[in-house]
């Protein structure tokens, strides 16, 4: 029990709680720590006494990184203890507390790894790491000092520190406010999220303060000189291959990048993959242009500003001539998505670090409101520049309707690069053998893979529309043509009792 006293934090945590005054407790697991979930809360039962009511949940309704504030509302929470990795979203309604664990580390070996770098490279070195490696970073910036004085090499090592364990919630991604505690004060302390000296990392990665530019970035916070740039560090992450490194590759993608392996002890610098993520997102990206209808994927409902950035991508894709539905469906799959074949492409409003949904298997594209940005705004070019979290999107400013620009694009519809404000002329045949090739391809992999699928008939501008132009239409009964053979008929009737089913006369 010492141990798990220990990595789940019970004493601090049950300080938290105690200090607030909370009665009815949430308790968030992975679910690779749901083993532990009964011995922490009997644990921290025994800490709190009788009088806190503490509640386990596990299968969380969108993404476990989270605050799954869905899930509390349904037990009255007033206040969230996350565990295990988290993308330190802001909340919307809940305060949260956070035990992110603590992985192992060889302090020795990365402290050697960590010196070579320094060798190698004529860049000072920026240490960065998950947040289960957080608190290791003091004992590791000591045995780095030690190191370099008797090696007698120039230390030029900086250690970002994560940002807080303790998180109030935002009722809107531009204002920040004190919650009220049960017993009707507010608190504010060092580890708050909105606290003075960190309220301002709420809005944007990157904020400049005196001399100083400061980044917020996954939890970790950091500063470096107003006349340096991020390009001139050397990033060097300790942790896994995880959506979190993907965040900061991402995002810093025009920096050198190494990555120390804690489980193999060994450092990595092939950051290829990530780089091919990148391109396919640019691709992306151009292929988004050509779309008329697109779906908005809610991947959130605890995000502080999910609401704000849904309403601006409706007024995004009106702006562009284009009709945009909004779902919300949980955790997005293939099958969910095959229910919305009108949608062109999805935009998937989630977290920084679930934002990159793997799409190769869906019919149609995803991809994240930065990019939706970039296809759907007249006039804009990437520049290299990628963001995944979309609150520093979000803005005040609504798009005009209508606005023209000229822009020359590649269109994968055409085959070729088009004039976007050009009026459309009939010469069809202007349609190059790379289009054709495409849409053929297309077409027979849809036939091969369901010989009674739905064929669409005709252009559509809405899904109504769309569901007309359906040579089967499902319940309705109403359809042109035989039935497939595939389609099984159910009964009719109420469950009281259907048309087709026999009645038993003892009853």
């Amino acid at each position: 029990m010492d141990g798990i006293e220990s990595r789940y934090e019970i004493p601090r945590t049950a300080e938290f709680l105690r200090a607030r005054a909370y009665t009815r407790v949430a308790l968030q697991f992975p679910d690779e720590l749901l083993k532990d979930a009964a011995a922490v809360a009997r644990a921290l039962r025994r800490e709190l006494g009788g009088g806190t009511k503490l509640y386990v949940m596990a299968d969380t309704a969108y993404n476990s990184c989270c605050v799954d504030e869905v899930g509390a509302s349904h037990i009255d929470a007033q206040c969230v203890v996350h565990y295990g990795h988290s993308c330190m979203s802001p909340t919307s309604n809940l305060p949260a507390f956070f035990v992110f664990g603590k992985a192992p580390l060889d302090i020795s070996a990365c402290c050697r790894s960590l010196l070579d770098c320094l060798r190698e490279s004529n860049k000072p070195i920026l240490v960065l790491c998950g947040l289960e490696y957080a608190y290791a970073l003091d004992d590791l910036k000591g045995a780095s000092v030690e190191l370099c004085k008797s090696d007698s090499c120039n230390s030029e090592i900086q250690y970002a520190e994560d940002l807080c364990s303790e998180m109030n919630p935002s009722t809107s991604p531009t204002a920040e406010k004190q919650f009220p505690q049960p017993n009707g004060s507010t608190h504010n302390d060092d580890l708050s999220l909105h606290s003075d000296d960190v309220t301002t990392f709420v809005n944007s990665c990157c904020n400049v303060e005196g001399n100083t530019r400061k980044y917020n970035l996954g939890g970790l916070t950091w500063g470096i000189s107003i006349n340096e740039k991020m390009e001139d560090y050397l990033l060097y992450w300790i942790g896994q291959d995880n959506s979190a490194f993907a965040n900061i590759a991402l995002t810093f993608n025009k920096c050198d990048i190494v990555r120390y392996d804690t489980i193999a002890n060994q450092l990595s610098r092939d950051v290829s993959h990530l780089m091919k993520i990148l391109r396919r997102r640019y691709y992306l990206v151009e292929k988004a242009k050509d779309a008329n209808i697109i779906g908005i994927l809610v991947g959130t409902l605890g995000v502080a500003g999910y609401l704000n950035i849904i309403e601006q991508m409706k007024d995004l894709i009106k702006a562009a001539g284009k009709k945009s539905y909004t779902l919300v469906m949980g955790r997005p799959n293939s099958a969910k998505l095959a229910n919305f074949p009108e949608c062109e492409v999805f935009v998937y409003v989630s977290c920084a670090q679930t934002a990159l949904l793997d799409s190769k298997e869906f019919l149609a594209p995803v991809i994240t409101p930065f990019e939706a940005v970039l296809a759907f705004s007249r006039g804009r070019e990437w520049t290299g520049e990628y963001l995944l979290d979309f609150k520093e999107l979000i803005t005040s400013e609504k798009p005009e309707v209508g606005s023209k620009s000229e822009e020359a694009r590649f269109s994968f519809i055409k085959g070729g690069y088009v004039e976007d404000d050009c009026p459309q002329d009939d010469e069809e045949n202007s349609v190059t053998s790379l289009a054709l090739a495409d849409v053929t391809e297309k077409a027979l992999s849809i036939r091969n893979q369901n010989n009674d699928a739905i064929l669409y008939q005709g252009g559509a501008n809405s899904a109504i529309e769309y569901l007309k132009a359906r040579s089967y239409r499902g319940l309705t009964g109403e359809y042109q043509g035989p039935v497939p053979d595939s389609v099984l008929i159910g009964r009719a009737g109420r469950a009281a009792g259907y048309s087709n089913e026999k009645t038993n006369s003892s009853q």
